[in-house]
């Protein structure tokens, strides 16, 4: 029982941790996206003013939740890093692009277009290859026993293609309504715009995954068919947070629809975990089969949520102090 308690909590903390990156950096990636199509230098300077002062404090919750899975969960590390080897790679590098740009763009005048395209380049490659990571956790993994027996690019299939595309579409949806909050004038106007071609093209995404699905996981076919009352409640609600964007775009209103994309994600995202629950490692391994020893749980368990509040505080006092909008060089 005490394993199956620390386990559970493991588990919250990390799915925690998870839905925090894909919420908070998921904006700034997905300005990073919409980089190639602002109308001018001036948006381009608004947009990554918009981030500049929080981003690097969003992928915190990338390192807790890969730390944490890592040390709660091992045998998750034994199979899904030989199997995602070259997706995670390229994913990274997409964030060290992304990374160096912020810092090299402000210094550079003669040579600032090429760091608009490792920006907006390094945001693509980062957002894609999680998308891709995403699908190719939905189709499972070859194993014997807690030994990953595929092949270096089975985790590359048609299915993840699209999942990675759809995310790269929902991050560029997130960017889009965080730019309607954090500017004004030309700038938002823009953003107003493209929002509702975004979530067009979020829903398309959304929906040809939901009828893709079914055919690559027998498991989530059933599950979804067998739990109609309680699976659907999280598209449902997705679906009215689509709709709470719509109207908010059209009424020109310039928080709700950045928080109601926010709501999209989450009830997408718990759709995915009801999906799968209770396998860590598809199609077979379960939480249970992938956790470390009770002592080891226990004794991070401690740091872990001494550790929690600290960042959860000072990613609130960042946001606090940035509450505003961004005038070309700065916030006011």
């Amino acid at each position: 029982m005490e394993m199956i308690n620390l386990t559970m909590i493991w588990a919250l903390i990390i799915g925690f941790g998870v839905m925090m990156y894909i919420l908070m950096d998921g904006f700034d990636l997905g300005v990073g996206i919409l980089y190639p199509f602002a109308p001018d230098e001036h948006a381009r300077d608004v947009m990554m003013n918009s981030v500049a002062p929080i981003w690097d404090g969003n992928e915190t919750w990338l390192v807790l939740g890969g730390a944490g899975l890592l040390a709660a969960f091992p045998a998750v590390y034994t199979i899904l890093l030989p199997a995602l080897y070259l997706g995670v790679f390229l994913m990274l590098a997409g964030l060290i692009f992304r990374g160096i740009a912020f810092e090299f763009r402000f210094k550079s005048s003669r040579n600032r277009h090429w760091w608009n395209i490792a920006f907006s380049g390094g945001s693509f490659l980062a957002t894609f290859c999680q998308g891709v990571v995403v699908g190719a956790y939905i189709q499972g993994f070859a194993t014997e026993g807690h030994v990953y027996v595929g092949g270096a690019f089975d985790w590359l299939s048609p299915f993840t293609v699209i999942t990675g595309l759809a995310l790269v579409a929902g991050y560029a949806l997130l960017g889009a309504t965080w730019t309607i909050m954090k500017s004004e004038g030309e700038v938002q106007e823009w953003a107003y715009r493209i929002t509702p071609k975004l979530l067009i093209a979020v829903l398309v995404g959304f929906a040809v995954i939901s009828l893709y699905t079914p055919f690559v996981d027998e498991y989530v076919r059933e599950r979804w068919f067998d739990h109609l009352g309680v699976f659907w409640v999280f598209p449902v609600l997705a679906l009215c947070c689509a709709a709470l964007i719509w109207r908010a775009v059209n009424k020109r209103q310039e928080g709700q629809p950045f928080v109601a994309t926010l709501g999209l994600f989450l009830f997408t995202y718990l759709g995915l975990i009801f999906s799968k629950w209770p396998y860590l490692v598809p199609p077979d391994i379960t939480l249970w089969d992938a956790a470390s020893a009770p002592e080891s749980q226990l004794f991070l368990l401690l740091g872990v949520l001494f550790v929690i509040p600290m960042v959860l505080g000072y990613t609130a006092w960042s946001y606090w102090v940035f509450r505003g909008k961004v005038q070309g060089v700065g916030y006011h």
